[in-house]
């Protein structure tokens, strides 16, 4: 068990080096990985059933402890990056199906790479970890009517369908995970530290699928769509500091609500364009899985070295 314990530390520390190996992988030999394609929901859910195993009561704690600053975390979430997403894809023209795609992984919640960003930056990890909690269980209400909002413009959007598919592959994975902790709470801490093994891999394996999908339209778009994601996820990490800067919070819950921000759940963002737009537009969520991480951790780093400065 400390083997695997071992193994799964590593390839949380390393996550972004994985994504990005079998994300090139996946370009280069697409026949390697097109058999994910049909199992994605599946690892979305297998990942959100992980998630449920690790929540607590400690983590809500923190919603009635500082509402306010899980409040504005919330709100940051679920303002700043959907109208980033569609501003950009008004700005710079998007292809409808790419316009969509970006827009979708805006609208999503935050994802739990942001919990171990914000402990690396020397942030408020117990925000973090409180405004994703809240943002993933609000994403079956929240993100659909977003995405109904501000995405319809370029192609058809039934919220109905995908507060169905969000309640399926998040919200029922996460209550049984919770179910499960509680039924057999010591088995489940003994084998909580190989979960992010587990999510590494279906991580990894989800962004393998959707590039693999769609090999030649990278080829085409993938540039316009790298800079995309790369102008979106680091605009997020701005406006979301001074957000928080601007309500007067302090320099560990600034940082969190950063990284809250500017990190999406980007598993879901794939799965939910996959199923319910095109392949194409899960690509914005690939790559956006991909960079996030990177960018992340270099942020992160660099927060950590002027930790006590504001």
């Amino acid at each position: 068990m400390k083997a695997l314990e071992r193994i799964s530390q590593f390839a949380g520390n390393t996550f972004a080096v994985w994504v990005l190996l079998f994300a090139t992988l996946a370009f280069f030999i697409p026949g390697g990985f097109t058999w994910i394609a049909p199992h994605i929901s599946i690892l979305l859910g297998i990942i959100m059933f992980g998630m449920g195993m690790t929540l607590s009561i400690d983590d809500f704690k923190e919603v009635f402890k500082h509402p306010k600053k899980v409040a504005i975390g919330v709100i940051g979430q679920f303002t700043i990056m959907p109208l980033i997403a569609f501003g950009l894809a008004i700005g710079l023209k998007l292809p409808p199906e790419v316009a969509a795609g970006v827009i979708l992984v805006g609208c999503c919640p935050g994802g739990t790479s942001s919990n171990v960003m914000t402990f690396l930056a020397k942030g408020n990890v117990a925000l973090s970890v409180a405004i994703t909690s809240v943002t993933t269980l609000l994403a079956p209400f929240v993100t659909p009517a977003l995405i109904l909002l501000l995405a319809s413009k370029w192609l058809p959007v039934s919220a109905g369908d995908m507060f169905i598919s969000i309640v399926k592959i998040v919200l029922i994975p996460i209550i049984l995970g919770l179910v499960i902790k509680m039924l057999f709470r010591k088995q489940v801490e003994q084998s909580v530290k190989a979960l992010p093994l587990v999510s590494v891999v279906a991580i990894v394996a989800i962004v393998a699928a959707v590039v693999s999908g769609n090999q030649q339209k990278i080829a085409e778009t993938g540039l316009l769509i790298l800079l995309v994601v790369i102008l979106h996820n680091s605009i997020g990490y701005l406006l979301g500091y001074w957000f928080a800067r601007l309500l007067k919070l302090d320099y560990a819950d600034r940082k969190s609500i950063s990284i809250e921000v500017g990190m999406q759940n980007s598993g879901l963002g794939a799965t939910l364009a996959a199923t319910h737009f095109s392949p194409l537009a899960a690509v914005p969520s690939a790559i956006f899985s991909v960079w996030h991480n990177i960018s992340g951790s270099l942020l992160a780093t660099w927060w950590s070295k002027k930790a006590n400065k504001s």
